[in-house]
């Protein structure tokens, strides 16, 4: 009734999938909570608001309330603090909801405590907003980023989509300086300019699936993993980020590149519960031997531990 000044009362009907005679039950209990709704009869009667009524913009449950409070901390952790933009922000909504919402909302924010995740990184509001405006617009943008040795550079990209993964916020792209696909993360972006240029994403674009894949090719070190088991098995321990497994009878075979054979030995392929062998590269072969000469040294034999 709001954006549609005139809606009749089967016009309400259809859009709420009930009978006339309910949402005529449904204005009369909107009149009892002190909304003025006004009808008119005849060919252009119908329902609207009366002058001057203002409705809430959003009203949460207090399992919603709660769950937004939850969103904000873990995605955001020094939002407890007040002083903090995310945190004044968060205060505004929890000042604005019901009273028995809103007390339920502040105390899970009072007496709550964070713990920052060591892999997020802040991206900048106004460069996130500039970039998902390229996005909806699907024009092209440039930008200076910074590179981790501090260096900088700018690139034309056509931005395909915001992606937001483990704390961190990354711009998938199509870089024409590099002339292939990149992820960059938004956190290192120093200015966004839209530019004029329009430009056509790719059909059926997945761009979780496309960054998860981006992730795991185009570094320093090559790898190559024979797994002892079938590929329906070790698939599900697999992620996108490792490269790319194919099946080989009953084994499998893992190959990639990474930029951190550390990481990948201890944090990914111990965690995977299947015999492998590392055939390349030298780098990572070193780290996995890293990784089980601490493990064999852990093992207390003389108490047969």
């Amino acid at each position: 009734m709001q954006a549609r000044p005139g809606t009749t009362a089967e016009q309400l009907a259809s859009a709420l999938g009930v009978t006339e005679r309910a949402a005529r039950r449904y204005v009369g209990i909107l009149r009892e909570a002190g909304i003025p709704v006004e009808s008119a009869r005849g060919p252009y009667g119908g329902y609207r608001l009366g002058r001057g009524a203002r409705l809430p913009p959003v009203v949460f449950t207090e399992e919603q309330a709660l769950g937004l409070v939850m969103a904000v901390l873990d995605g955001h952790p020094s939002a407890i603090d007040a002083a903090d933009p995310v945190g004044e922000a968060l205060s505004k909504v929890i000042r604005a909801l019901p009273e028995s919402v809103g007390r339920q909302a502040a105390a899970l924010r009072a007496y709550a405590s964070a713990a920052p995740d060591r892999r997020a990184a802040r991206a900048d509001p106004a460069t996130t907003s500039a970039l998902v405006a390229a996005v909806a617009a699907r024009r092209r943008v440039a930008v200076t980023y910074a590179g981790e040795s501090g260096s900088e550079w700018e690139a034309e990209v056509d931005p395909w989509a915001v992606v937001v993964r483990f704390g961190r916020w990354y711009l998938l792209c199509h870089s024409h300086r590099a002339g292939a696909i990149r992820t960059y993360r938004i956190d290192r972006m120093r200015d966004v300019r839209q530019l004029p240029q329009p430009f056509t994403p790719p059909d059926g674009l997945d761009p979780v699936a496309a960054l998860e894949e981006n992730l795991g090719s185009g570094w320093k070190y090559p790898t190559r993993v024979v797994f002892h088991a079938p590929y329906e098995r070790v698939a599900p321990w697999i992620r996108p980020p490792m490269g790319r497994l194919e099946a080989g009878g009953d084994r499998c075979v893992l190959t990639g590149t990474t930029r951190n054979t550390e990481m990948y030995a201890q944090e990914w392929l111990a965690a995977i519960p299947f015999a492998f062998t590392v055939e390349e590269g030298p780098e990572l072969r070193a780290a996995v031997a890293a990784v089980a000469a601490r493990f064999a040294a852990s093992i207390d034999v003389d108490s047969g531990a």
